[in-house]
């Protein structure tokens, strides 16, 4: 890349609407996202979007296709990787490693593998989904690999009692458990996140905080067992597949070997596991 295009590159993400649509693009990967889409996530006018993501595809930091009626964007992986080149080649007197990120600092004797990683459920009340999430990974998958937290938007401040029910049956502790908001893990101090998964569609849409560490993001989305309807034991399973879902997902993430994965093909498999399907109704092991 030379100077002018990068720097009609820079012109275009020194807007805090296109910098945001950018990083939300980047985010959601080569799939993209439809301009409506786009908007409602931004919470901002679908005409005025359309002139900044028009910006953006012209200075080659996204490209769009069209489906249908629907006009879907995603970011530029090339015009993105020559930008990244330019940064590194002509800024670091020809040794890129200079600009890479500073690697964390591990302890003597310690290696990469025994990294454990912060990981943070969400869902809007943080009381169902989010802190079955968290228990599953918590004591059943985390195996000292993984810390779990959970949090919500706009925090039920208790946790669903079918929810804690659902749990002691699985043979998991719940008397630690709260109900708590997302706030508390955007504040200084807290814990430096790994990974961060929306559990429900509302949390999903809604703008996050400024996580610390830059954590990895991903919706796994599954449907509310709080809002089903009917006798207690139509309550009990919608409760119970609520859980198998999620132990299915998490088991998978515990599985892939972070480690020595790259990044971008780590946030293919997180959003892989994300649309999973249904799984069977048994007890979780």
């Amino acid at each position: 890349m030379e100077t002018k295009p990068a720097v009609e590159a820079f012109a275009a993400l020194a807007h805090e609407t296109r910098l945001a649509a950018f990083r939300l693009l980047m985010v959601e990967g080569p799939e993209g996202l439809a301009a409506g889409v786009i908007a409602e996530r931004l919470g901002a006018a679908a005409s005025t979007l359309s002139f900044h993501l028009a910006h953006l595809e012209r200075a080659r930091l996204l490209v769009a296709r069209r489906l249908g009626k629907q006009v879907l964007y995603a970011v530029d992986q090339t015009g993105t990787r020559d930008l990244i080149d330019f940064l590194t080649r002509d800024c670091c007197g020809g040794n890129p490693a200079l600009c890479a990120p500073a690697p964390t600092r591990e302890p003597e004797g310690s290696v990469m593998a025994d990294k454990v990683y912060n990981v943070l459920f969400l869902c809007t009340a943080n009381s169902a989904r989010s802190v079955l999430a968290e228990v599953l990974l918590g004591q059943r998958w985390g195996k000292g690999r993984f810390r779990a937290f959970s949090a919500g938007s706009h925090p039920r401040g208790e946790v669903n009692p079918a929810a804690l029910a659902t749990l002691e049956r699985a043979g998991l502790e719940t008397g630690e458990l709260r109900s708590k908001s997302w706030d508390e893990f955007a504040a200084p101090g807290a814990p430096a996140l790994d990974f961060v998964f929306t559990v429900c569609d509302n949390a999903a849409g809604e703008v996050c905080p400024i996580w610390p560490g830059q954590p990895m993001t991903a919706h796994w989305g599954i449907p509310d067992p709080a809002a089903v309807t009917g006798d207690a034991e139509a309550v009990k399973r919608a409760f119970w597949r609520a859980m198998m879902a999620l132990e299915a997902r998490i088991k998978l993430f515990t599985s892939l070997p972070l480690a020595s994965i790259d990044r971008l093909s780590l946030q293919n498999r997180l959003r892989d596991i994300g649309a999973m399907g249904e799984v069977a109704d048994v007890e979780p092991r």
